[in-house]
C-alpha cells in the first residue's frame, strides 16, 4: 500500500514540476528562443548590404575565427547572412523556428520537425556556420537522388557566400571524391560516406585516400539512417569460393520440405526458423538420394557447409518473401528496404542468404564473398567530433539516440497550428474486409474532390489495392520500388484535385507533396525542351495558374487525407506517413485500417483482441472503432521497438569489440602510410619473430643437452632463408637463449643489408612498405574471417552457463594477438626471400602471405586489384620493347612505375606507350 502511494506521489509531483518549470524540451526551447531576438536585430543591418559586401561576410567570419572567436559567439551574425542570402538567391526567408532547428543542429543534437516544416533549409543555417570553420562538413542524406537535389540546389546559396560545395555519388573516380571532400560542404548518403572510409583504409598511400578527417555530420532523416539502416553493417567484400552448384541442389531439396508437414519450426516474432528432428531425417535423406551427402550424416563435421546451406535456404523459403523483402528485377534479386520501400541496389544479403535466394528464384547465382572490411553505422558516425540530425519522427526512439550516439532529441513547435484531423483506428476481422473498407471510403472522399496518400506495407499488398481500386474503375498511381523511376511526377501531382497515390512507405521520400500541386516539378515537366524564354515563362506561368486554383480547390475540400492499411511495427514510419498531411498549416485528414490478419496482431498482438472481436459477433464488414484499440495497438508497437532495439544493442555490443581492433588496425596502417622508411619497423618485427623461434626451441633455464639444436636450425632456414651454424654455436661456452638470439639477428641483418645494396636502397624502401602494408591487409582479412565465424557459433556458450558476450571479447582478444604474431612471421619470411632479378616478369608484385616453392613471389590476391608494388629492377634500367608491351598490359595508370623511378606509371614508362 505504501508503495502504491510513494509512487502515486512521485507521479504527482513530477507532474507538479513540469507545470512549473516545463519538461526538458520545454527548457532547451527557452534557451534557443531566447537567441532568436539576437538575429532578428540583426536583419535590417544585413538587408542594406550589397551582395559584395555580404558575401565578403564570410571572409571576415574566417578571419575573426582565426583571432580566436567561436563559432557560439559567430552564430547570430552568421544566421542573419545565411537568411538574408537565402531570401535574395532562393527566394526563401527562415522563420524563427527555422532558426531554433538550425541552433540545434549547431549544438550537436536532434531537432525533430514536422514534415513540411523546411528542414533541407534548417540545415543551410549550421551548416554555413560550421562550414567557416573550414574542416568540411557532411550533409548525409539516405539516398543518391536526395543528395544530388540538395547539393544542386543548396550550392547556389552556398556559393553565392563564397563557400565551395560537393557532392559524392556512386561511379565516381577517387580525384572526384577527393575534390568533393576537399570542399567546404559534402552531400552524400551514409553509405558513399562509409564505404569511402573503408575503401581509404584499404589504400597504400596517404595521397590516394579521398576524405579528410572527420569534423562535423548533419544527417537527414537521421531515424531512418542511424537506427533503421544501421541493423545491417557496411561490408566490403572479395570473392570466395565458388559453391552456386551445391545452392541449387540444397535448394531443391529444401523445396519440397517446406511443402512436407512437422519438418520445421519457424518463430515470425524473432524471424528465426529450425528444422524438427523429423525435417533433420528427412532432409539428410532427400541429400543423400541427391548425392550431395557423399557419406556420414548431416552433421557430421565434415558436412558442416552442408548444414549452413541447408539452414540459409529454409531461410530464405520460409522468412522471405518476394515483393515484400525483395524483388526479382531483370535476373537479379534486389532487396527491399522497409522502411522506405525502395530497392537497396547494389546490397546483399550476407553469410549466403542472397545466394539461397538467388537459388530460390532460379535466377543466376552469384559468387559467395568474403568480408574485407566491415563497420556498423553506429560505429562509423561515432567517429564525428559532432553529430546532428533532423527528421519529422524521433522522440520514440529518444533513448536509443541517448545511449548509442549520445544524441539529444529537440521537438521543434510547428511554424503554424496543425490542422489534421487524425481519427482512431478501424479494425476488421479480416484483410479482404478492411480492403473493401479502403476503397469505399477513397470512393467517398475522391468525390469531394480531396487528394489521397494510401500507405501500404508492401509492393505485394500496393498492387492488390491497385487491382481493387481499377476493378471498380477508381483511377489511381502507384508508387513503389517498381515504379521507382516515376517517383518524381507522381508525387508532383499527388496533392491535385481528387489524385490517388497508393506507395509503399513513405520515409526518405524528400519530396512534399503539396496541395494543388507542386509547381517547381510541374514547371520543370512541363518546359523540359523549351529553349526559347518567352515560351518558358508563358508556361510557367500557366501552371502556376492552375496549380493555385486547384490549391483553392483542394483547400475547400478538405486538403491530403493519408490512408493507412496496416500499422507498421515502428510507430515512427506510421507518423512519417501521417505527416505527409496537414504540413504548414493546411487542413488534412487521416486514418488507418487494419485487420486481426495483419502481421502486427497476427504476431505481436494479444489473444484478447481477437477473441473479444469474435465474441462480439461482428457481420461481415463491419469495424470496431474506439480509442482502447489505438492504444492496445502503439503498446504492441512499443513492444516490438523495445526487442529491436534490444538486438542492435546487442549486435552493436559484439562490433564495439571488433571497432577497438579495427581502429587499432587503421591507425597502425596510416602510421606505415606515413612513414618514408619502415626498415626499423621491419627490423623489430624480425627480432622478435626469431625470439619467438629461439625460445620455442630453447626452454628457459635449460641446459645445452635439452636445447632442439636441430629444430632450430630447420626453423630458422625456413623463416629466414639463411643455413647458420646453430649447432656450432650452441657448444660455445656461455652461449644461451639471449647469445643465440643476438647471433641469429646480427647474421639477418647482414644479409638484409646485402639485399639492400644489390637492388638500392630507395627501391628497397618501397618493397619494404608494400610487404608490410599488403601482409597487414592479408592476416586482417583472415582475421576478419575467423570473427565471422566465431559469432556465429558463440551463442550456444550459453548452453554451458557462459556470458557469450564475454567469451567472444576473451577469444577475439586471443585471435587478435594470434594475427599479430603471424602478421610478423609472414613479413619477416617474405623480406627474407626478396632478390633482384635481372629479367623482370611482366609487373612482379609482392604478397605478404610467403613464396611460391620456386621461390619467385606470389601474385597479389584478387581483392586489392588497386594493389601496386615497385618491380625488382635497378632504377633507371630501361625496358625493352616486348617487356614495355607486358608492363603496359598488367600495370594500373596509377601504380608505381616498374622501372623503379618512383614515378606513377602513366607519368614515367606509361606515356611512351
Amino acid at each position: 500500500m505504501f508503495q502504491g502511494v510513494g509512487i502515486s506521489r512521485f507521479t504527482m509531483f513530477a507532474s507538479l514540476a513540469r507545470v512549473l518549470f516545463g519538461s526538458a524540451n520545454d527548457r532547451s526551447l527557452k534557451a534557443y528562443q531566447r537567441r532568436v531576438p539576437e538575429i532578428n536585430v540583426l536583419e535590417p543591418g544585413v538587408q542594406g548590404l550589397t551582395d559584395d559586401q555580404l558575401r565578403h561576410k564570410t571572409v571576415e567570419f574566417r578571419e575573426r575565427l582565426q583571432k580566436g572567436e567561436t563559432l557560439d559567439g559567430l552564430l547570430p551574425e552568421a544566421f542573419a547572412v545565411c537568411r538574408e542570402a537565402s531570401k535574395r538567391v532562393l527566394g526563401k526567408r527562415h522563420f524563427d523556428v527555422q532558426l531554433i532547428g538550425g541552433m540545434v543542429l549547431h549544438s550537436g543534437r536532434i531537432a525533430e520537425m514536422r514534415t513540411g516544416e523546411g528542414k533541407t533549409l534548417v540545415a543551410t543555417l549550421a551548416v554555413y556556420l560550421n562550414a567557416l570553420a573550414g574542416k568540411g562538413v557532411h550533409v548525409v542524406t539516405v539516398n543518391d537522388y536526395l543528395a544530388r537535389r540538395d547539393a544542386e540546389e543548396m550550392a547556389i546559396l552556398y556559393g553565392f557566400l563564397g563557400l565551395s560545395t560537393g557532392v559524392i555519388i556512386p561511379n565516381l573516380s577517387d580525384d572526384e571524391r577527393r575534390a568533393a571532400y576537399a570542399a567546404d560542404i559534402t552531400y552524400g548518403t551514409n553509405n558513399e560516406f562509409g564505404f569511402d572510409y573503408l575503401r581509404d583504409n584499404m589504400k597504400y598511400s596517404l595521397a590516394e585516400m579521398v576524405q579528410r578527417p572527420f569534423n562535423h555530420a548533419i544527417v537527414d532523416e537521421v531515424d531512418s539512417i542511424l537506427i533503421d539502416e544501421a541493423r545491417t553493417p557496411l561490408i566490403i567484400s572479395g570473392p570466395a569460393d565458388d559453391s552456386s552448384d551445391l545452392y541449387r541442389s540444397v535448394d531443391l531439396v529444401v523445396g519440397r520440405l517446406v511443402n512436407e508437414a512437422d519438418t520445421f519450426d519457424k518463430d515470425e516474432k524473432m524471424r528465426s526458423v529450425i528444422l524438427t528432428e523429423s525435417g533433420s531425417d528427412r532432409v539428410e535423406e532427400m541429400l543423400s538420394e541427391a548425392g550431395v551427402l557423399q557419406e556420414g550424416g548431416l552433421y557430421d563435421i565434415h558436412n558442416v557447409a552442408v548444414v549452413h546451406h541447408v539452414q540459409q535456404s529454409l531461410r530464405a523459403h520460409t522468412l522471405f518473401t518476394r515483393d515484400v523483402d525483395y524483388i526479382v528485377r531483370e535476373g537479379k534479386v534486389i532487396i527491399i528496404d522497409e522502411f522506405t520501400g525502395r530497392m537497396m541496389d547494389g546490397r546483399r544479403y550476407s553469410d549466403g542468404l542472397h545466394q539461397a535466394l538467388e537459388a530460390k528464384e532460379r535466377v543466376e547465382i552469384q559468387q559467395e564473398n568474403q568480408t574485407l572490411a566491415s563497420i556498423t553505422f553506429q560505429n562509423y558516425f561515432r567517429l564525428y567530433p559532432k553529430l546532428s540530425g533532423m527528421t519529422g519522427t524521433a522522440m520514440t526512439e529518444a533513448d536509443e539516440f541517448a545511449e548509442i550516439y549520445n544524441l539529444e532529441v529537440v521537438e521543434i513547435p510547428t511554424n503554424l497550428p496543425v490542422k489534421r484531423i487524425d481519427t482512431d483506428d478501424e479494425v476488421y476481422l479480416t484483410a479482404g474486409e478492411k480492403y473493401n473498407a479502403v476503397a469505399k471510403l477513397i470512393q467517398e472522399v475522391s468525390a469531394k474532390g480531396q487528394p489521397i496518400l494510401v500507405g501500404t506495407t508492401s509492393i505485394e499488398k500496393s498492387e492488390y489495392l491497385s487491382q481493387l481500386l481499377a476493378k471498380r474503375g477508381i483511377k489511381h498511381n502507384v508508387l513503389n520500388a517498381r515504379h521507382h523511376e516515376k517517383e518524381a511526377s507522381i508525387v508532383a501531382q499527388a496533392g491535385s484535385p481528387s489524385a490517388i497515390t497508393i506507395a509503399t512507405n513513405m520515409a526518405g521520400r524528400g519530396t512534399d507533396i503539396k496541395l494543388g500541386g507542386n509547381i517547381e516539378m510541374l514547371v520543370k515537366a512541363s518546359t523540359e525542351g523549351v529553349e526559347d524564354e518567352s515560351t518558358h515563362s508563358e508556361i510557367e506561368q500557366q501552371v502556376r495558374q492552375v496549380v493555385e486554383a486547384n490549391h483553392a480547390t483542394v483547400h475547400e475540400a478538405g486538403g491530403l487525407y493519408v490512408i493507412g492499411t496496416e500499422r507498421h511495427e515502428s510507430r515512427r514510419v506510421d507518423n512519417q506517413l501521417r505527416g505527409r498531411s496537414g504540413r504548414q498549416g493546411d487542413p488534412g485528414n487521416s486514418r488507418f485500417f487494419l485487420s486481426l490478419e495483419d502481421d502486427l496482431i497476427r504476431i505481436f498482438g494479444t489473444d484478447r483482441m481477437g477473441g473479444m472481436m469474435q465474441k462480439m459477433g461482428l457481420k461481415e464488414g463491419e469495424a470496431i472503432v474506439h480509442p482502447w484499440l489505438n492504444k492496445a495497438l502503439e503498446k504492441a508497437q512499443k513492444k516490438v521497438e523495445a526487442r529491436n532495439f534490444d538486438m542492435r544493442k546487442n549486435t552493436l555490443k559484439y562490433d564495439d569489440v571488433m571497432n577497438d581492433q579495427r581502429k587499432e588496425v587503421y591507425a597502425q596502417r596510416r602510421e606505415y602510410m606515413a612513414s618514408d622508411d619502415v626498415s626499423g619497423i621491419l627490423a623489430e618485427l624480425r627480432l622478435h619473430t626469431i625470439e619467438d623461434i629461439v625460445h620455442a626451441h630453447i626452454p628457459e633455464k635449460a641446459f645445452a643437452e635439452a636445447w632442439d639444436v636441430a629444430g632450430l636450425g630447420a626453423e630458422i632456414e625456413r623463416v629466414l632463408n639463411m643455413n647458420l651454424p646453430i649447432a656450432d654455436w650452441s657448444r660455445e661456452d656461455g652461449m644461451d637463449a639471449e647469445g643465440m638470439i643476438g647471433r641469429i639477428d646480427a647474421e639477418a641483418v647482414k644479409a638484409q643489408a646485402a639485399r639492400t645494396a644489390n637492388m638500392g636502397p630507395d627501391i628497397m624502401r618501397l618493397i619494404e612498405k608494400q610487404v608490410l602494408l599488403t601482409t597487414f591487409d592479408g592476416v586482417w582479412k583472415e582475421h576478419l574471417h575467423g570473427l565471422d565465424q566465431l559469432r556465429q557459433g558463440i551463442g550456444l556458450r550459453a548452453y554451458g552457463q557462459r556470458d557469450p558476450l564475454n567469451e567472444y571479447k576473451h577469444e577475439a582478444f586471443q585471435m587478435f594477438t594470434a594475427m599479430l604474431d603471424d602478421m610478423r612471421l609472414r613479413v619477416t619470411q617474405t623480406m627474407s626471400r626478396i632478390q633482384a632479378v635481372t629479367e623482370p616478369a611482366p609487373f612482379p608484385v609482392i604478397e605478404g602471405q610467403g613464396v611460391a616453392p620456386n621461390g619467385e613471389l606470389s601474385a597479389p590476391p584478387a581483392a586489392h586489384p588497386d594493389t601496386h608494388h615497385p618491380a625488382m629492377m635497378p632504377v633507371g634500367a630501361e625496358p625493352d620493347s616486348d617487356t614495355l608491351r607486358r608492363w603496359n598490359e598488367g600495370t594500373p595508370r596509377n601504380a608505381l612505375c616498374p622501372c623503379g623511378s618512383g614515378q606513377k606509371f602513366k607519368h614515367c614508362h606509361g606515356r611512351l606507350i
